[in-house]
């Protein structure tokens, strides 16, 4: 009897075991987004993060990097993320200023060309923007507020991350 019992159990769990076959979901799009806004928080009754400095890749912004300011001018930096898989050939980005911007363009920021390039089997490209200095009469803070619009080959723009805000202290 003992036997019996333990050859049905030994036959049950060799008929009954199967190996499932796990799909892991892929995603299969191509989305661009803000480093900065992934990892900062947005701002209080926007959708989007105000940034007073100028953030690491990778991280939040922090006490340490460096202002956004008149008195610091020159070019600073913002990733912009391929999340999906790369892409074999260079793909352009569109981004634009969006609504709210109190920033003038040649007066607190050098014009922008609107475009950024992610090297082929690149997941980063950057955006550069040179803040400019207008001089001592310019006492009020200025935002400039960029949109990610989306790009060539299909990539679209993320619902969440596409737009962050500069604060330019003046």
């Amino acid at each position: 009897m003992k036997r019996l019992f333990i050859l049905t159990s030994i036959l049950s769990i060799v008929l009954l075991g199967s190996c499932i076959k796990n799909e892991n979901p892929v995603f299969e799009s191509a989305v661009v987004e803000f480093d900065a806004a992934a990892y900062n928080a947005n701002a209080s009754g926007q959708i989007f993060p105000i940034l007073t400095r100028v953030p690491g890749y990778g991280r939040p912004a922090s006490t340490a990097d460096p202002l956004l300011s008149r008195n610091s001018p020159g070019i600073k930096k913002f990733r912009v993320n391929l999340i999906g898989g790369q892409l074999p050939t260079p793909t352009k980005v569109f981004f634009q200023t969006f609504a709210g911007t109190t920033a003038t363009e040649d007066v607190h920021y050098k014009r922008l060309s609107g475009e950024l390039t992610i090297p082929a089997n690149s997941s980063f490209g950057e955006i550069e923007v040179e803040i400019l200095n207008p001089g001592a009469n310019t006492p009020a803070t200025r935002d400039l507020i960029l949109l990610l619009t989306g790009g060539a080959n299909g990539v679209t723009s993320s619902t969440n991350y596409r737009i962050i805000s500069l604060r330019i202290a003046q």
